[in-house]
């Protein structure tokens, strides 16, 4: 875990958990309870909570992709991961942790 924060590069791929899973529980617990059960009570609660990870997650990619010189359609790949369901650990497993591994220079 410290060697998650030890670095920008392992911040984002923190939050780019963070925000897939609060992606997942709001799509796949929050909506259904609110539409199914008119019990609005977890989107209230957990829409707020993705929408702070969405923005940390995207302010990060910029942050790293200005950083480590990443091409803009890398960039882009790692943006557009935030919007879809199970994206971010995608992008994780075969950018993120691949740019740790490498340096960073993924997708120069």
């Amino acid at each position: 875990m410290k060697q998650l924060l030890a670095t920008q590069l392992g911040r984002l791929r923190l939050v780019s958990y963070l925000e897939g899973i609060s992606l997942l529980v709001l799509l796949g617990v929050a909506v259904p309870l609110k539409y199914i059960a008119s019990d609005p009570t977890m989107v209230k609660i957990i829409g707020p909570l993705h929408g702070l990870l969405f923005l940390w997650f995207i302010l990060s990619t910029l942050s790293v992709g200005v950083e480590r010189q990443w091409r803009w359609q890398t960039t882009c790949k790692v943006l557009v991961a935030c919007i879809i369901p199970f994206g971010t650990f995608y992008i994780d497993r075969h950018i993120l942790q691949l740019a740790s591994e490498t340096g960073g220079q993924t997708g120069k």
